[in-house]
């Protein structure tokens, strides 16, 4: 203890004055929100993005020159998608902020012998807090005085089943501080009291206790950039260096061949920003933004967007038991009776009936009146209270003997005792013979095989007058076995299915015991794989844990750092890894993962933090959906990307034609602005509409070092730039060698340029499905799209103005027919191909 400590612990708890000097010395007990970023920090680190700084970067290029109204019109587009960035990112700190409950509001404490109510945040070290049943702890601490309190510690050890909890008097115990375990005088910050009450003295709050510390070991994890930003980062500066080049030798050779060097350098420029890629931002951004924005209408909040495509791509789902896969409480499963009847329970109200029905009565009324314990929520989920009986007294669970017993009174003064426990306790008081507790013991062992967890009834009467002082006095009559479960999610086998069928291979990690931990993946499908102990892992070297967990499915008796050593391995293994997870204990592996994923509504606040992405509804059936959205977007995005390159192929070539050719310049400035600031970023809105491909969930991941563009994919977008090149292209020179002007020219090479930009939004729209398949299906953006550019087209012909500012000419009808044609002609081409390359396509 430091200079403000009080001398030694006391029943009348700490005085005002040194209660006030701790909180001012130690802060206030709550954890740190290291991960809540102010809007200032948001929108300092979406500026500070090397792609979205090289699209300003382009604005600025543009202003330099003097084209003020492309200029304007590109800056536009790079402050739309910091807002929608911004806005998205903002918006999920604040829906971050919101979900922040982990701590009771209040805490009763003792100080200077006054009960008072507090704040929870106000509890300080050497506070005597007041535990009841139903209570949150707020602090750690060691139980000083208490009656039989049980606590449920799975927010920090994974195990729903409470723990018993001895008191040790006002002396600090020496044993190891661990969470779980029962018989320890130990409390922990966020657990909650299910049984008994207490006083336990205050040993650490805020970053100091158990959960503090977690929270502080996830600041020496680094989160990994994700791959499709890297990839997109190299596939921009690429392309950047590329239009760079292209711009000298533009200026070269047309200066060489025409001795122009003014008109040299402009040539180039224009060719040069033909190049620039300022649109690869743009979709990356708005693609991941509108895939936050989808997934947070169905209850998913992505607390970075990027981490959306990365789901996507994960080979392996790690996902903790308690809380996760199933439902963090207790349900009857099964009955079985001593005349070896068995029973099982549906997760549905069934009416029971003669001895079962009291079975399930007597275990009712073995239990609190009023239960917080999830096991005795369980027996009074099946059975009513009983009228006309009172409660006469309670004999406590007990270290020494694991039963408790309730003694109720009825009407007619009969007595009626009801027990239940370990079955080993309730055959000791029901005096078995060493056969009959044999053969129970044999029942215990078959149902813990199906992942039970068993307590055993039983029933006496009295009619002797006082009451003796222990169970022990009663004379107990067997009535059964009761098998409680923690079910599985509803939703879990079929999304297990779904991602058993994407190629995603299903880890379990949980604190549970082998036998059950087996029973609960076999429910939900995970596989029949192997079986990896904690204790196993321990004496592992990484190397050794590398090759095993490759072919292991359910990990058990796992401890929270020997977790976050599976993802490690996992990694290493070359495995792109998500983990979902809802308790403290999950944190440092969920930070460690590629992807983590945290429960929102049971989650803890330290999960949340760490996670990537959070289910708001706790349904792990919500990670499928996440993961065929992920895939869903790098499709897309994939197909935008591949628009815009075979876009930027006709767009060069026909500002290289002329130079090539003796022609007056086909495209300027104003050209390339239309072009690329308007219909590629729009066009790539369309592709962000589309619905996923229909093998999406049926293919398996992509691998971990797959590039960007496969080498089919690069090939298919520099062919179908070369076929709208090759159209544009022709439709100049046919309309200048027969005569026409350099207006004419400029007009009939862009109408094609941009009919054959439009074929390659149709034709990539479904990489598995025809053109005609396509054009059934609605989307809404690309009806606007068309509209748009079918406006623009027609105000070139009809409006002075705008033909004007694009120096364009009234192009004849019959020509006008070419270039239809021609451009037709071009989109059944690549229609036929791409039914062909498809398969290449999309692997």
């Amino acid at each position: 203890m430091n200079e403000h400590s009080a001398a030694e612990p006391s029943w009348l708890g700490l005085s005002h004055e040194e209660a006030a000097t701790r909180f001012v010395h130690e802060g206030a007990n709550e954890l740190p929100r290291s991960g809540q970023r102010p809007l200032w920090r948001i929108v300092v680190e979406v500026l500070r993005e090397p792609m979205l700084t090289l699209l300003l970067a382009a604005g600025l290029i543009y202003l330099v020159l003097g084209d003020t109204r492309e200029a304007l019109i590109l800056l536009v587009f790079a402050m739309l998608s910091v807002v929608i960035t911004v806005v998205q990112e903002a918006r999920t700190e604040r829906a971050l902020d919101a979900l922040r409950d982990l701590t009771s509001p209040h805490a009763m404490v003792i100080r200077a012998g006054e009960r008072l109510s507090v704040p929870a945040r106000e509890v300080v070290r050497g506070d005597l807090m007041v535990l009841d049943e139903g209570d949150r702890v707020v602090a750690d601490g060691w139980l000083a005085q208490g009656d039989a309190v049980q606590i449920d510690e799975s927010l920090l050890t994974g195990e729903s089943v409470p723990v018993r909890k001895v008191a040790c008097g006002l002396a600090e115990p020496t044993e190891e501080v661990r969470p779980g375990g029962d018989d320890l005088p130990f409390v922990y910050s966020g657990t909650l009291v299910v049984r008994g009450s207490g006083l336990a003295i205050v040993t650490a709050t805020g970053p100091a206790s158990q959960i503090g510390r977690i929270g502080q070991a996830l600041s020496s994890i680094e989160t990994e950039a994700p791959r499709l930003q890297q990839q997109m980062r190299r596939l921009a500066i690429g392309l950047a260096v590329l239009g760079g080049v292209a711009c000298l030798l533009a200026i070269v050779l047309y200066g060489l061949m025409r001795g122009s060097w003014l008109d040299a350098a402009l040539a180039g420029i224009a060719l040069g920003m033909s190049m620039l890629p300022e649109e690869f931002p743009v979709v990356l951004a708005v693609f991941l933004a509108m895939g936050a924005m989808r997934m947070s209408r169905a209850r998913v909040l992505t607390r970075r967007a990027s981490a959306i495509e990365t789901l996507g791509a994960a080979t392996v789902l790690c996902t903790d038991k308690t809380g996760t896969l199933t439902e963090n409480r207790m349900r009857m499963a099964q009955l079985r009776l001593p005349d070896g009847t068995v029973h099982a329970l549906s997760a549905h109200a069934e009416v029971l009936a003669g001895d079962l029905e009291q079975l399930a009565e007597l275990g009712m009324l073995a239990s609190a009146p009023h239960p917080v314990d999830p096991m005795e929520i369980a027996f009074h989920d099946v059975s009513a209270p009983v009228p006309g009986w009172s409660l006469v007294r309670t004999y406590p669970l007990d270290p020494a003997l694991l039963a408790m017993s309730n003694v109720w009174s009825g009407e007619a003064g009969e007595v009626l005792v009801a027990a239940k426990g370990a079955p080993e306790a309730i055959a000791g008081l029901c005096r078995m013979a060493d056969a009959d507790r044999a053969r129970v013991l044999a029942d215990v062992d078959a149902m813990a095989e199906a992942g039970l967890r068993v307590l055993a009834v039983a029933q006496a009467s009295w009619d002797e007058g006082d009451l003796p002082d222990s169970q022990a006095g009663f004379a107990f009559t067997f009535r059964g076995l009761v098998g409680l479960a923690d079910p599985l999610r509803a939703s879990v086998p079929d999304a297990v299915r779904q991602c058993r069928e994407a190629g995603i291979r299903i880890v379990m990690i949980t604190g549970d015991y082998p036998r059950t931990a087996r029973a609960i993946a076999a429910q939900a499908g995970i596989g029949d794989g192997g079986v990896l102990t904690g204790d196993e892992l321990a004496t592992m070297a990484d190397a050794d844990l590398c090759e095993r967990i490759a072919t292991t499915t359910v990990c058990a008796r796992i401890m929270p750092e020997q977790k976050l050593r599976i993802v490690e391995a996992l990694k290493a293994g070359g495995d792109i890894v998500a983990m979902t997870g809802d308790g403290v204990n999950d944190a440092p592996s969920l930070k460690a993962a590629h992807i983590g994923i945290a429960m929102g509504g049971r989650g803890t606040d330290v999960a949340r933090e760490a996670a990537s992405i959070v289910l708001l509804d706790d349904d792990f059936g919500s990670i499928v959906e996440a993961v065929r959205l992920g895939r869903r977007i790098y499709d897309n995005i994939r197909k935008a990307i591949g628009f815009i390159l075979a876009a930027h192929i006709p767009i060069a070539g026909l500002a290289l034609l002329p130079l090539l050719a003796g022609m007056p310049l086909l495209l300027g400035p104003v050209h390339i602005a239309f072009i690329e600031m308007i219909i590629d970023p729009v066009c790539s809105l369309v592709f962000e509409a589309e619905v996923a491909e229909h093998d999406a969930m049926k293919r398996p991941p992509r691998r971990p070092d797959a590039p960007l563009f496969a080498r089919a994919l690069v090939g298919w977008a520099v062919f179908q730039g070369l076929v709208v090149f090759l159209t544009a292209g022709g439709v100049a020179v046919f309309l200048w060698e027969s005569g026409h002007d350099a207006t004419v020219v400029r007009s009939g090479a862009f109408f094609a340029l941009v009919l054959g930009l439009v074929g390659l939004i149709l034709i990539n729209r479904r990489f598995s499905a025809s053109l005609l398949s396509a054009l059934r299906r609605p989307n809404p953006a690309l009806a606007v799209v068309l509209a748009a550019v079918a406006s623009i087209l027609a105000a070139t012909q009809v409006v002075p103005f705008v033909a004007g500012l694009f120096r364009f000419s009234t192009v004849a009808a019959h020509d006008l027919a070419l270039v239809g044609m021609v451009s037709l002609g071009a989109l059944l081409l690549l229609e036929w191909v791409k039914l062909r390359w498809a398969a290449r396509l999309l692997a």
